[in-house]
């Protein structure tokens, strides 16, 4: 049995790192992949985790094996393709360390996971199964994600839900919302971003009367267990079907925030498996406790560079509440 298993994507992120001493930019080679990142922080924090996805076999696929190891991630859900190349996503950082991405994945190993490549004694032998909506953009991996995540459900597992807008990766922001939200019906715990709260509700403005309601829309419309709406430096709005609320975030001086929303959602993972009730029986003191602690985890990240090598330990993340680092 394991604590958390999840699907999606899995691949290289290439971040900026300075420049040659031509003056060209030099990019670092890191895993990435939003899923990963997730399992990578649970790991970090003490529980035991296995990851399903596919990347090339080629020397990034390679070294992406290896990585999960040592992160002891389970890999033996991993698949390894000899008709694609391991994706890759080049990382974009503005002056504030916020990034943006531009992906080679035409396709990419990871969208080509079959129904038939999903273990389904990794979909049935854990307590929590995490995705995301990557590996919905396209077929086979779209089936293959539906597939696991209907399996796990049918298992009696907590379904935990990244919704990321990647408008690139859809062929029209219509056919992007139809599945993102089809994620949205299988799922207990959704975490999103203000804008992606806005373009799943058709909102215009992501104002705080906008999200409100917006979460209210999602949370009563597909019967969430908690929605978290993740707003960066604003900290995080909450909503179940009997509280609302804001938690501040931590105040750290960020660097790079790939991988924070991730480094966010597996420390709340991690108390959601910590406890001895489901979310939806949490007092309001207890969601926001759990919700304090996901933002100094999500904190933490943005301190350092990457995804995986950027995530917090326990003591941090425990340093970090009290005030004292």
């Amino acid at each position: 049995m394991y604590d958390a298993v999840a699907l999606g994507e899995y691949l290289i992120d290439f971040v900026p790192d300075g420049v040659s001493a031509s003056g060209e930019p030099l990019l670092e080679r890191n895993p990435g992949g939003a899923p990963v990142n997730v399992l990578a922080a649970l790991a970090k924090l003490g529980n035991k985790t296995a990851f399903i996805g596919k990347v090339g076999q080629d020397p990034f696929g390679e070294y992406l094996r290896d990585v999960l190891i040592r992160q002891g991630i389970a890999d033996k859900g991993l698949v390894l393709s000899r008709d694609a190349h391991t994706t890759m996503a080049f990382v974009h950082l503005d002056e504030l360390g916020e990034r943006s991405f531009h992906f080679a994945r035409q396709p990419g190993a990871d969208a080509l996971l079959t129904e038939a490549e999903v273990r389904l004694d990794l979909t049935s032998g854990t307590r929590l199964f995490h995705f995301g909506s990557i590996s919905l953009t396209s077929e086979p991996s779209r089936q293959a994600t539906l597939h696991a995540v209907e399996a796990a459900r049918q298992a009696g597992a907590i379904i935990s839900y990244d919704p990321n807008w990647r408008p690139s990766l859809w062929d029209t922001e219509e056919l992007g919302l139809v599945w993102m939200k089809s994620g949205l019906e299988q799922a207990h715990i959704v975490k999103v971003s203000e804008e992606e709260l806005a373009l799943l509700t058709g909102q215009s403005d992501v104002g705080m009367p906008d999200l409100v309601a917006g979460a209210e829309e999602l949370v009563l419309s597909y019967g969430l267990d908690v929605l978290l709406v993740t707003r960066g430096a604003a900290g995080t709005y909450y909503r179940t079907a009997r509280y609302a609320g804001e938690v501040a975030a931590s105040r750290v001086v960020p660097v790079d925030t790939t991988g924070a929303g991730d480094a966010f959602m597996g420390a709340f993972l991690h108390r959601v498996l910590g406890s001895q009730t489901k979310p939806a029986d949490w007092s309001e003191e207890e969601l926001h406790r759990t919700v304090a602690f996901a933002n100094a985890g999500g904190a933490l990240a943005t301190t350092r560079k990457g995804a995986i090598h950027s995530l917090g330990t326990l003591e941090e993340i425990q340093e970090l509440l009290r005030g004292t680092r």
